[in-house]
């Protein structure tokens, strides 16, 4: 499967928080947009790996990805190394995407800083030829390096190097964070307390949409950051 977008977070609910409404707006557009968890996140305080599969599939619904695979690496203690990126070559060989969606490489989690740097290289060495992988079907893969990689903006109140304007599409990401029942905003649950259960939280989630959608004299929108230089070709289709 070829898909145009591929956004890789390091847990589960970290494409929903950051780029959901990215998402949505290419899928509006006709893309093809799948998403890859790296862990099950389950040094999470609250919920179970379990709970969050099912909630990463209710996710995935709302944002119309075509599809979701959990890598299935060890919440807090991967690494980027070699073993962790030749588990990875094959899936963005799989998805062939021209562009991927991921972690900030400085962020209040460390798994989102490895992430961010694990993803770039895994990026980078799916280029090789000389680096061979097999499928899951069990036939042998062509190389495939994406053009683009954007990190998404998620704890950090970093600066941005371009904003996605998401204003119709804030509701449904707000759907989408708050299919993670588990983890997010619950009056009905007993659950202990963590840094993201509470409404304050959930308000800043808010505050930081509409700051990015301020940047640019939009009610809502989304920030990435690009490491390498971006150009255009038409002024006129900045917002």
């Amino acid at each position: 499967m070829n898909v145009d977008v591929l956004a890789i977070g390091a847990h589960p609910d970290d494409i929903e928080m950051t780029c959901a409404g990215t998402v949505l707006s290419l899928v509006n557009q006709g893309k093809m947009v799948a998403g890859v968890d790296l862990t099950r996140g389950e040094l999470g305080t609250r919920g179970t790996p379990e709970i969050r599969l099912q909630e990463s599939a209710e996710g995935s619904r709302i944002m119309k990805l075509v599809a979701r695979e959990n890598m299935g690496f060890r919440d807090g203690f991967f690494r980027n190394d070699e073993e962790h990126q030749m588990a990875l070559i094959p899936i963005i060989r799989q998805f062939r995407p021209t562009i991927v969606l991921t972690n900030t490489p400085d962020d209040r989690h460390p798994d989102h800083g490895r992430a961010a740097e694990l993803v770039a290289e895994a990026c980078f060495y799916a280029g090789l030829r000389q680096i061979k992988t097999v499928g899951k079907d069990g036939e042998p893969q062509e190389a495939h390096r994406p053009a683009y990689i954007y990190h998404f903006i998620q704890d950090r109140s970093l600066k941005p190097d371009f904003v996605m304007d998401i204003t119709p599409y804030w509701s449904q990401k707000l759907e989408a964070i708050k299919a993670y029942k588990s983890q997010f905003f619950n009056p009905a649950s007993d659950e202990p307390q963590s840094y993201i259960s509470g409404e304050p939280f959930m308000r800043f989630l808010e505050s930081r949409t509409r700051e990015h959608g301020h940047m640019i004299g939009v009610e809502f929108g989304e920030g990435f950051i690009s490491k390498r230089m971006l150009g255009i070709q038409d002024l006129f289709a900045l917002v």
